[in-house]
């Protein structure tokens, strides 16, 4: 099934120069309404790139541009890191070659520029580890407002899909 960006938004993917590895996907309203920044942190990515969006991030858009959820009144910008950076979309492991070189760089750098942080990998997201290790860069950052999600995106629904963050 294709999944389309949402109407009015410019979208930007940065990836790996070998482009196995998606460091980075912005989403950007194209009005000037809204001067808030949400980083959203998944699991890892799948086809999204600055043409075509995938379910979960599709359900994103949406999410925090028109379904009117109050966290994400004045949110102009969306940026999309991974736990694991590497591009894939059925059977995947997780493994410590998965991360990608420069992921954790670019998650502290989204977190950091950001007024909310949504963890949105889903309560079956087994890779403990790395879930510390994200955990801890959340943790470094202050004054943002942290928020999950009930489900991984791909799975939502729009109903009290947003809960404050519990580590």
């Amino acid at each position: 099934m294709k999944f389309n960006h949402i109407e009015n938004v410019t979208v930007e993917a940065t990836f790996s120069d070998c482009g196995r590895y998606r460091y980075c996907l912005r989403v950007k309203k194209n009005d000037a309404s809204g001067n808030k920044k949400v980083c959203v942190i998944m699991q890892n990515p799948s086809v999204a790139n600055s043409e075509v969006a995938d379910r979960s991030v599709q359900f994103l858009e949406k999410l925090i541009f028109l379904k009117g959820y109050s966290e994400f009144n004045d949110v102009n910008e969306i940026v999309i890191v991974n736990q694991f950076a590497y591009v894939q979309t059925n059977d995947f492991s997780g493994s410590s070659i998965h991360i990608g070189p420069e992921n954790d760089s670019y998650i502290k750098s989204a977190v950091e520029s950001s007024d909310i942080v949504l963890v949105a990998w889903g309560s079956g997201n087994g890779y403990n580890e790395r879930k510390m290790a994200i955990n801890a860069i959340i943790s470094a950052a202050k004054n943002k407002t942290l928020l999950q999600t009930k489900a991984h995106p791909s799975r939502g629904t729009y109903v009290d899909f947003v809960t404050p963050y519990s580590n």
